[in-house]
């Protein structure tokens, strides 16, 4: 049994505490620290960054990037992912403000996904299937697109 944010052997009584606590295995250290994110994440955020990292995605919760935070970023996959409740669809103001933050990000080469707080709620797992198909598609997608180097010994003119 192992926590899924560090990889630590935890006990059999840590990890049946953090699993009818948290839904997934964590260390004490991670319970103590997902119990302060709270403060500072949704509940939906909180769930779909576990499923994500249950998954084996090299994810980060609230990551600032030096202009916002980001709910969720997968910056190896350059993906941020934002859960949005009610207020992103129902608010003009609000659904632009959005628009402009998807747009900055993509200028830095990102890609934002918005999953709604209704998907993240009723198929928390088929949600986190996707993302984590979309991650390594990203990932297979950089490698191919990186350019290759000349070989040893061979001038370019």
């Amino acid at each position: 049994m192992h926590c899924v944010e560090c990889g630590c052997k935890i006990s059999k009584r840590v990890y049946d505490f953090s699993i009818l606590n948290y839904g997934y295995p964590l260390c004490r250290f991670h319970q103590d620290w997902i119990e302060e994110k709270k403060d500072s994440s949704t509940n939906h955020a909180l769930k779909l960054y576990l499923a994500l990292r249950k998954r084996g995605v090299n994810a980060e919760l609230e990551k600032f990037d030096g202009h916002k935070h980001i709910d969720i970023a997968v910056v190896e996959s350059k993906i941020n992912i934002e859960v949005d409740g009610k207020q992103h669809r129902n608010s003009k103001k609000q659904a632009l403000s959005d628009l402009k933050r998807t747009y900055h990000s993509f200028l830095k080469g990102y890609y934002t996904l918005r999953v709604p707080n209704v998907l993240v709620a009723s198929d928390l797992e088929e949600t986190a299937d996707y993302i984590f198909e979309i991650v390594e598609e990203s990932k297979k997608q950089q490698l191919n697109s990186k350019p290759k180097h000349p070989k040893k010994g061979l001038h370019l003119k």
